[in-house]
């Protein structure tokens, strides 16, 4: 078994990952980043999941490394791809015209630009990139760790990594559980928080349903149709006791309201944001942007309502129960896909089923044609010096105040609705209007570890307050700034508390976050007073 020594070691690849790398690199350190899977880039590429995004993200409300990466994606379709003139001249170019987003584009392309931005990291050797690793042992010492011990899951081989700084930027909060760092799993009881929407109770396996993500194409008049999913049956007359219809059909349940909603496949070509049908919600690649005939499709990306799993948990589970559940997630994507080929009322009012609809493993770089992992909507979360509450950023919990809770610690900013999926616990989606709000430092650090960093959606926030801290440009920010305070404490040794509860360590760090690093710390007023907007 190898031995590995770094500065900063980074434990998973991911877009938290990713930019914790980035910001340690800039500053000097030398780092050592694993990844699980082949692809860098969590939710965008190995989850498939196209930016979910703040409704100001092209003037502001994000890092400048975060917003280099979406103009770099817009530079990659440019320069690769035969646009049409007038969508090359698009200032906001949106690849995949999705509703969901401002910017929708295909995993692969994501996955470019992130390794381009890693790039000449690696060239100089100050970045070493390990992938197919996954966390398997975590080594402490009192209130430190040691080492981390990762598996290669091709090879089997194990290789001990050390650092003095450790971030967890892994999907679910892995080197919590295998370290022992104090965190929560699940829902929080009303009697920890005092949050409105807080459960009764606490129950550490209620959580947000998975989704087991995949990218389709049409091609009228062909026939793609899959073998019969081996669950089929089961899924094609559930329907659970909160939802309005079945679950593999196009009545949707209105996530704030909870009334029911018809949403179909082709019925509504509505390109307005989250309006129309469902192709045309999360699509990642328009043929319109492009000559006639160049292309045969569009190419959506099918995370939607009917692909939420949620009869049961994957994290605090016996491993059995967890592959189980894995298991139950992946027949339900490809249980929603053979309806659609077969069963589904068609918009057109010609019979049944879109036999044409074809499943692209190709664009999400697999022989299965989901994406390579679970999309995760929440994992385990450190017990942090401070954790953001619904009455820090909710909009009724703050009792008619304006705007969020100003924190004197901010290391960046974000903006979503509190948005939470229907969960394994059988509770309907809790979806409540949030103020724009910040990042608070007191939230990256645990009550106890000195120098294991969360750098993902593993912050201390709660199973509320995760519905809106953590979209994709809100873990890129909580991980940048992650990665910058290992490389400002370690350069100054420090730890972690120090910085944040020495007035002037504090402001000098939040400089370095403004000045050299790009970070946005504060809302403009305008913003900062205006609600997330519902739909």
């Amino acid at each position: 078994m190898k031995d590995l020594t770094t500065d900063i070691l980074i434990i998973g690849g991911g877009l938290g990952g990713v930019a914790a790398a980035l910001s340690a690199l800039r500053l000097g350190k030398r780092v050592i980043l694993t990844e699980e899977t082949d692809w860098i880039g969590g939710q965008l590429t190995a989850q498939a999941v196209p930016p979910d995004e703040g409704v100001w993200i092209e003037q502001v409300g994000c890092t400048a490394t975060y917003r280099a990466f979406r103009e770099n994606v817009r530079a990659y379709y440019r320069t690769y791809y035969p646009l049409r003139p007038e969508s090359r001249a698009e200032k906001e170019l949106n690849p995949g015209a999705g509703t969901v987003s401002r910017l929708c584009h295909e995993p692969r392309v994501a996955l470019a630009v992130l390794e381009g931005m890693l790039a000449p990291w690696r060239a100089s050797r100050q970045l070493e990139l390990r992938l197919h690793e996954r966390p398997v042992a975590v080594e402490t010492d009192g209130d430190r760790v040691r080492s981390v011990t990762v598996e290669n899951v091709l090879s089997g081989e194990r290789t001990v990594l050390s650092a003095p700084y450790v971030l967890d930027a892994t999907e679910s909060g892995e080197l919590l559980e295998l370290g022992g760092i104090e965190h929560v799993l699940g829902a929080e009881g009303q009697g920890e928080t005092g949050e409105p929407h807080a459960l009764p109770e606490a129950d550490p396996l209620n959580q947000q349903a998975i989704s087991w993500c995949f990218a389709m194409d049409y091609l009228e008049g062909e026939d793609f149709t899959i073998s019969k999913p081996a669950a089929y049956d089961f899924w094609r007359e559930y329907q659970a006791p909160f939802w309005p219809g079945k679950h593999l059909s196009w009545t949707l349940c209105h996530p704030i309201t909870h009334k029911a909603v018809f949403r179909d496949l082709f019925g509504n070509p509505d390109e307005t944001p989250h309006g129309g049908d469902l192709w045309h919600f999360r699509r990642i690649f328009a043929r319109r942007h492009y000559p006639d005939g160049a292309y045969p499709s569009d190419i959506t990306l099918v995370n939607w309502p009917q692909i939420d799993y949620w009869l049961g948990p994957v994290l605090g589970v016996s491993e059995q129960e967890r592959q189980k559940h894995l298991e139950g997630a992946r027949d339900l994507s490809l249980s929603l896909l053979y309806w659609m080929q077969t069963e589904a009322p068609r918009h057109d009012g010609k019979g049944a089923g879109y036999p044409g609809l074809r499943l692209r493993g190709d664009v999400t770089g697999t022989d299965h044609g989901l994406a390579k992992s679970i999309y995760y909507r929440e994992g385990r979360r450190i017990r942090a010096e401070f954790t953001v509450l619904e009455q820090h950023v909710g909009v009724d919990a703050r009792e008619g105040l304006l705007g969020a809770e100003v924190f004197p610690d901010t290391v960046g900013i974000g903006q979503y609705r509190i948005d939470l999926h229907p969960s394994t616990g059988g509770r309907n989606y809790v979806d409540i209007a949030s103020w724009p709000f910040q990042i608070p430092l007191g939230a990256l650090i645990p009550v106890r570890s000195e120098n294991l960093l969360p750098a993902a959606k593993n912050l201390g926030v709660t199973h509320i307050t995760n519905g809106c801290y953590r979209l994709h440009p809100v873990e890129w920010n909580v991980g940048e700034a992650a990665g910058a305070l290992a490389a400002y404490a370690l350069d100054r040794g420090l730890t972690p508390r120090q910085v944040r509860n020495t007035p002037q360590h504090l402001e000098d760090f939040q400089r370095l976050l403004e000045g050299t690093l790009g970070f946005e710390l504060r809302w403009p007023e305008e913003q900062r007073l205006t609600p997330s907007p519902g739909f």
